[in-house]
This record gives C-alpha cells, sequence and structure tokens, in this order.
C-alpha cells in the first residue's frame, strides 16, 4: 500500500472514490448520482486529496483537507476490509505532514447505518488516540449528523 498526494483524477478514479464515499459514510451523507458527487467535490476550497492504493493500482481509501470557515477541515474514508489495519493511521499522518492544524466532525454515536445496511462504527476513539482533541462544546446537529467537533495542532 502506498498514498499518493494527488488532485487531478481520471473518471474512473472518481466514480471510485464516489463509490468509496458512498459505502464507507452513513447512507444519509451518499450521493445518488455521480453528478451531485462532483458538484460536492467542486464546492470544496484549496482540496489536497490523498489517496491509498494498493499494490494492484486500486483505490482502497481517500483523505483530503479543505478551507472552510478560516480553518483547514479533513475527511478520512477507507474501504471497510482495510480497517484496523494502521492504513487510516497512515493516511492521517500525511496529511499531519503538511498541516499544522486540522478539524473535523465526527460522528460520536453507532446510531447511522452504511449502504449495506451495517452500523457505521463510530471513529472518535482513532481520532483521540492519533492525538486529536474531542471539542465535546461544538457541536453539529442538524437533519443528516450528529456529531462532535475534532481538533489537532502540530507541536513542531
Amino acid at each position: 500500500m502506498k498514498v499518493v498526494h494527488q488532485n487531478s483524477f481520471s473518471e474512473n478514479e472518481k466514480e471510485t472514490l464516489w463509490q468509496l464515499r458512498n459505502n464507507e459514510y452513513p447512507i444519509q451523507f451518499g450521493h445518488e448520482t455521480f453528478q451531485e458527487f462532483e458538484s460536492y467535490c467542486n464546492a470544496l476550497v484549496k482540496t489536497e486529496n490523498y489517496i491509498l492504493i494498493d499494490s494492484g493500482n486500486v483505490i482502497q481509501g481517500w483523505a483530503y483537507t479543505f478551507f472552510r470557515d478560516s480553518e483547514i477541515w479533513f475527511a478520512i474514508m477507507l474501504n471497510y476490509e482495510f480497517q484496523g489495519k494502521g492504513y487510516g493511521r497512515i493516511l492521517l499522518e500525511e496529511i499531519k505532514k503538511n498541516n499544522q492544524n486540522l478539524n473535523g466532525w465526527v460522528i460520536d454515536h453507532e446510531k447511522d447505518l452504511k449502504r449495506n445496511n451495517k452500523k457505521y462504527k463510530s471513529p472518535l476513539e482513532f481520532y483521540v488516540r492519533n492525538g486529536f482533541a474531542v471539542l465535546d462544546d461544538i457541536r453539529l446537529e442538524n437533519e443528516k449528523i450528529s456529531a462532535v467537533k475534532i481538533n489537532w495542532k502540530s507541536n513542531k
């Protein structure tokens, strides 16, 4: 497995990223059409993409950073077959190398379902183990999401 910093994608790669997002995030975050997914991606500002590629050059994970509300935010998704094997940490370390401060919204419960009808497992413990602070007093609550804000600051 290797991580590649890549900001332009072929149509096939974009399709793979769309499916990865749809399959690994709670169903309510899915994009029903490829055009919806492209619109979402195109609306992100100052995006930096990192993809996890297996030995067969297949994308198995995707992390990206973007600029919103004067802060750098991030998202990570990893094919479920590769979760719990250290690959999420590898992706996270790559985005940390290029940022001094990262913010994210993390679902802190296990009430949501993925497209395969399995429960979405909260990654909150993963982020805490990897140096993120949980900002319990800052939450995002709406019809799509119930999440807590997390933040990481570089020691450098």
